[in-house]
């Protein structure tokens, strides 16, 4: 499923389509026969993958129970146990991310934690860091020791992922904090 031109479509939909399309999905992720078809599908010990839409990634994990109408599973990355609905899991491995186009600015949708990012300080400095916390209105950009607030607008992707993280680039030279 192609997510970057659904949402495009989507931003042209006024408020009342998007609340009945809302409620349309949620009568579907409430259908006893999918998430029947999803419980049948796993298994506990498997490893699987979920959407967490806090950090806007997915994340592995291992399946601990199945419950009726979730499911418990532990974290790979930090041992956590969560209990999720089965329509978290992506049993078919469907690509999630969300591609800005080149006319579109860095939003909410289209960066996840764990990125590599660089912006400008209010003195022009470029900065290069990596996208911990995703907020309303700005990333957490833990940039060496230092965490920075920036406005999604503000951020741009770095696409060589050895750029990124405790490396500050002033006036071309490399200094790295310690």
């Amino acid at each position: 499923m192609d997510y970057t031109a659904i949402l495009t479509e989507l931003n042209n939909a006024s408020l009342f389509e998007l609340y009945r399309l809302n409620v349309a999905i949620r009568q579907q992720l409430g259908d006893p026969a999918r998430l029947r078809a999803i419980r049948n599908h796993v298994k506990t010990g498997q490893l699987i993958s979920y959407f967490d839409a806090a950090e806007n990634r997915l994340i592995e994990a291992t399946i601990i129970e199945l419950k009726r109408t979730k499911i418990l599973v532990e974290n790979k990355h930090d041992g956590e146990l969560w209990d999720i609905p089965y329509y978290y899991l992506n049993i078919d491995n469907s690509d999630t991310d969300i591609q800005a186009t080149p006319k579109q600015k860095t939003n909410r949708n289209n960066i996840k934690v764990g990125d590599n990012v660089c912006f400008k300080d209010k003195k022009g400095n470029e900065l290069f860091g990596e996208v911990v916390k995703l907020n309303p209105k700005t990333a957490g950009v833990l940039v060496g020791k230092t965490n920075w607030r920036v406005a999604y607008s503000l951020l741009s992707p770095i696409i060589d992922g050895e750029l990124g993280g405790n490396q500050q680039f002033l006036e071309g030279k490399v200094i790295v904090e310690k």
